[in-house]
């Protein structure tokens, strides 16, 4: 696996051996493709909001959705209904969002629920939280299910740095226990833990997959690439040291991959049909 920065030898931009890997997980009956979609599926932006999967990914994914013993899951650190709503995916998608705090399956019944003393816990988290953006311009709040985001994408890098150790120096103070995460510019605090290679094992019991493929570029998908085993096969998109299989340069890229899964994947339907 890889776990440096160091480049790999690529053929037509993508690494050596993966395509190989990719035409395996052809011939697999059940496939759990598990993605993550900021920064994987789609380009990293401002608002996250406006996010939106690549043309050439979401075809991909949609093929993927389409071909029979395989089934498509998003993984993020999104709340689920933001999720959801960038997606743009059909009703047969899986969902894990807020790290896998929330799940939602083919019948969408899971919902989280606070206690009194979590609510009570939420609001002052952020208060906290909102005091600390209100410091700095360009920083932000986003609410989670089960807590916060602090975002400082826009922020100069001084006051990022700053609200950060403020925040977590705050939270420290107050809170006893607190799940603290930290991703590209955003720095997360749930009353919950959860992590993406909960999601992904929640996820492959559900499905009953014979393996899984899984794509995400961020730290938090570490978790997801460390609780695959052998047989499966994880991407990163992006730099950064990683336990994935292998890398690949970005978004454009993932889409490529997954192009190509799709098409192998249909092929051997089409033969064995």
């Amino acid at each position: 696996m890889s776990t440096t920065d160091e480049p790999t030898d690529t053929l037509g931009g993508l690494p050596l051996g993966l395509r190989a890997e990719l035409r395996r997980l052809a011939d697999v009956p059940k496939l759990l493709v598990a993605l993550d979609f900021d920064g994987t599926l789609a380009p990293e932006v401002d608002d996250p909001d406006q996010a939106r999967a690549l043309p050439a990914a979401r075809k991909a994914v949609l093929a993927l959705m389409d071909l029979p013993g395989t089934r498509v899951a998003l993984v993020s650190g999104r709340a689920i209904d933001s999720l959801v709503a960038v997606a743009e995916l059909p009703d047969h998608a899986l969902f894990a969002g807020s790290h896998g705090v929330e799940i939602r399956l083919d019948n969408p019944d899971d919902a989280l629920a606070l206690d009194d003393e979590e609510r009570e816990q939420r609001e002052t988290l952020q208060r906290i939280l909102q005091d600390v953006a209100e410091g700095y311009d360009n920083v932000w709040i986003e609410r989670k299910p089960a807590g916060f985001a602090l975002h400082t994408r826009l922020a100069s890098e001084e006051d990022s740095r700053i609200a950060h150790l403020e925040a977590l120096a705050h939270t420290k103070d107050e809170f006893g226990a607190l799940t603290v995460r930290e991703g590209k510019n955003v720095l997360e605090f749930s009353l919950r833990s959860a992590t993406k290679g909960e999601a992904v094992e929640h996820l492959r019991r559900y499905t009953k997959a014979d393996a899984v493929f899984y794509a995400g570029d961020d730290v938090t998908d570490e978790d997801a690439f460390g609780a695959l085993g052998p047989g499966d096969l994880g991407v990163k998109s992006g730099t950064g040291v990683t336990a994935a299989d292998f890398r690949v340069e970005g978004p454009s890229e993932i889409a490529r991959v997954l192009g190509m899964l799709a098409e192998y994947r249909s092929n051997k339907e089409a033969v064995d049909s």
